[in-house]
């Protein structure tokens, strides 16, 4: 028989203490008590617990400095805050100490154990036991950081990091970055190294469905709720219970959808269009997005409070003109890909460095396509890049043009490296281009510090 659950409830008011101890109790899940920090502490030292739930306010040691002392002993089992109401932002930082989940005062009981039993359950799932089999891992290529993305800059390391930690709880994911970056990819290693990796992965880009169908799309709709809706549909939310759903596009969702994406992660239901039952669901929810979202909080076109609920694990993710040094592995992995058996001799390798990658990896894996396709059997060549990645326009009845615009640009880099005191890091942010492409444009031009 299966040891029964046992849980640590540490929170200064005993009659809250009692009350989530009665309510699990009535669920089969073991409860010890704990009054502030210290006390919890202690606790801890004699047992392991399935889960942690903890009052973020407390006196002598509050919950945020008890989730720090816990993991300077090791490993955090799964931990809960319990906030006040309006204090999303405290339990964002807690998110960021390896907090796994929140809940705000005044709550639902049911909420409660909804998310106790997901915590237990998920913790369960991420410690290997004696004698089971260990959660099934991605393989990874030689050069990927994660499954599907490419690079060693210590940029990406970091983003790798971030994502297998948070992989291991149910929280939401908002991952920021660029078009063509790898959000997606990014996405999906986070559902590929979670405890829900054999359930559905579910993707959805809000800018690509109009207001109506987004709805219907996220969450269903009942027959005859509009014109054409012949029969009941499930929406990605209930497709992916048990799952993780990728929301991409955020920034584009309308108000109206806000206010319901935000219903769905305080409560965990759904409604479905033309519906009136609520459908519990347990959906992990990942976010992306290329816009600042908190400038469009601000501004009034953004849920302030939806915000704060989705950006509890942030990844942001470089764009490739600031990991040069990932350029040869991103190659070599897209030429790979597309069995390619040119060799990619030193002139394009230059050429694809000195770019400035606006469309970033994406546009960098379309221009090598376009160069296998274009090139001989034996290597690739320059005069195969578009025209914007060689530098300049490629027909020759532009080369007065050319001539004009080359000087401009020699000039800009000459204004900036003397503004800069002739430092290449500050005059490449000033002139908004990498500081590789930078030292190739001076090499191009002959752009030497006065004295050398």
């Amino acid at each position: 028989m299966a040891e029964r659950p046992h849980i640590l409830v540490v929170d200064d008011k005993e009659s809250m203490r009692d009350m989530l101890s009665l309510a699990m109790s009535a669920r089969k899940i073991d409860v010890t008590q704990a009054a502030d920090g210290l006390a919890a502490l202690d606790a801890c030292k004699r047992r392991r617990f399935d889960a942690i739930v903890s009052d973020l306010k407390m006196p002598r040691l509050d919950g945020m400095g008890f989730l720090k002392e816990l993991r300077k002993q090791g490993d955090v089992p799964p931990f809960i805050f319990i906030t006040a109401h309006g204090s999303v932002k405290d339990a964002v930082q807690a998110m960021a100490l390896g907090a796994s989940d929140f809940i705000e005062k005044p709550f639902d009981l049911g909420e409660f154990e909804f998310k106790v039993e997901r915590a237990i359950e998920e913790g369960r799932a991420s410690r290997q036991k004696p004698g089971e089999e260990p959660l099934p891992q991605p393989e990874l290529e030689s050069d990927e950081v994660l499954p599907g993305l490419v690079g060693r800059a210590p940029q990406l390391v970091e983003v790798a990091d971030i994502v297998k930690r948070a992989a291991r709880s149910a929280v939401p994911v908002l991952i920021l970055g660029e078009s063509g970056t790898g959000k997606e990819l990014v996405a999906r290693a986070v559902h590929a190294l979670s405890p829900r990796a054999a359930k559905a992965f579910v993707a959805v880009n809000a800018s690509a469905l109009a207001p109506g169908v987004l709805e219907s799309e996220l969450f269903g709709h009942e027959k005859g709720a509009f014109t054409g809706a012949d029969s009941q549909r499930k929406g990605r939310f209930e497709m992916a219970s048990g799952g993780t759903l990728f929301l991409d596009e955020l920034g584009e969702l309308p108000a109206s959808t806000q206010v319901k994406l935000l219903r769905v992660l305080q409560d965990k239901h759904i409604e479905r269009v033309g519906g009136s039952e609520g459908i519990k669901v347990d959906t992990r929810l990942v976010c992306a997005t290329n816009k600042d979202l908190r400038a469009l909080a601000r501004a009034g076109t953004f849920r302030e409070d939806l915000y704060y609920r989705v950006n509890v694990v942030t990844v942001q993710l470089p764009p490739l003109r600031e990991r040069p040094e990932d350029i040869p592995l991103l190659v070599r992995h897209f030429l790979k890909k597309e069995n390619a058996r040119q060799a990619c001799p030193d002139s394009v390798m230059t050429a694809l460095k000195a770019h400035n990658w606006p469309g970033n990896v994406r546009e960098l894996e379309n221009a090598l396509r376009r160069m296998v396709a274009l090139a001989p059997a034996t290597e690739l060549r320059v005069q195969d890049l578009p025209a914007e990645v060689q530098g300049g326009p490629a027909a020759p009845a532009a080369q007065g043009l050319t001539g004009d615009l080359e000087r401009i640009e020699k000039n800009a880099i000459l204004a900036a490296m003397n503004e800069s005191g002739w430092n290449q890091s500050r005059a490449a942010r000033v002139l908004g281009v990498g500081r590789t492409a930078l030292q190739y444009k001076m090499k191009k031009y002959g752009i030497q510090k006065p004295g050398t």
